[in-house]
């Protein structure tokens, strides 16, 4: 797991494709069964999100991962997935329990998702603009 320490913040943090359609469905399933509002959202391709991926030397073009950032550590591929389920609404949080199961072959299949979900689930032309009511949990 590529993890590293950054500064402590009062919520987690999901950077995600925001151009990729399946992945802002899943954010819009994290906004509906995060009660506590735990989560902030920022996409990968904003300006936070450039800034986190230079921040963590990674590629600013690399999109192919939701990276959650949670008690100044990062988790990325099928770790923040899990991480983000754990911390959901209902029986999602048992999904956690998936941990067991080694990270080659989680990452294995969280890749061939990432490979083909423009192809499967489609692309947008631009990021999700959020309405007013969720403004607050998006970074711009």
């Amino acid at each position: 797991m590529k993890e590293e320490a950054l500064k402590q913040y009062s919520y987690d943090l999901i950077l995600f494709d925001g151009v990729c359609n399946f992945c802002n469905s899943s954010i819009n399933f994290v906004i509906d069964h995060d009660s506590q509002k735990r989560f902030k959202f920022a996409s990968l391709q904003s300006e936070v999100g450039q800034q986190y991926l230079a921040q963590f030397s990674r590629n600013k073009k690399d999109f192919d991962s939701v990276l959650l950032v949670k008690n100044g550590r990062v988790f990325e591929k099928s770790d923040a997935a899990l991480h983000i389920a754990r911390h959901l609404d209902g029986a999602w949080k048992s999904l956690y329990f998936l941990r067991w199961v080694p990270r080659v072959v989680r990452d294995m299949i969280y890749d061939l998702v990432a490979k083909n979900r423009y192809r499967i689930f489609g692309k947008s032309d631009a990021c999700r603009l959020p309405n007013p009511e969720l403004r607050e949990r998006f970074l711009a």
